[in-house]
């Protein structure tokens, strides 16, 4: 006979569905203007992917959760050289952002961004 302990049920009854399709997008806080200045500011290019000439596109995955915070960052493509590690940094670092909302509810929202590195 199978039986649920009682850390098992809370676990399920409270998982939330990350929905990828949403009525309105979540935003970084002051916007997405305000987020691209953050990141200018704040970028830090690493030594070694500079000293290696590392260029390119980071994409990293992550979910805004229904209060705003982050959950659960992934480097789903990387470059390498430290790159990947800051671009996990500064999307960790964003703030509380304003939630996705399906049918006017706050939801959590699968999100991939980019983090450009151009030397």
């Amino acid at each position: 006979m199978f039986t649920f302990s009682a850390d098992l049920e809370t676990s399920v009854q409270t998982q939330q569905e990350v929905v990828n399709e949403v009525g309105e997008m979540p935003v970084p806080p002051g916007g997405m203007e305000a987020f691209t200045n953050h990141m200018i500011e704040n970028l830090k290019y690493p030594t070694s992917a500079k000293e290696n000439k590392v260029e390119g596109k980071v994409f990293i995955s992550f979910v805004v959760k229904p209060d705003g915070s982050i959950d659960n960052p992934e480097i789903i493509r990387g470059i390498g050289g430290g790159s990947d590690e800051e671009a996990m940094r500064m999307v960790i670092s964003s703030g509380t952002w304003t939630p996705g909302k399906k049918y006017g509810k706050a939801v959590a929202t699968q999100m991939t961004f980019p983090v450009r590195f151009k030397l």
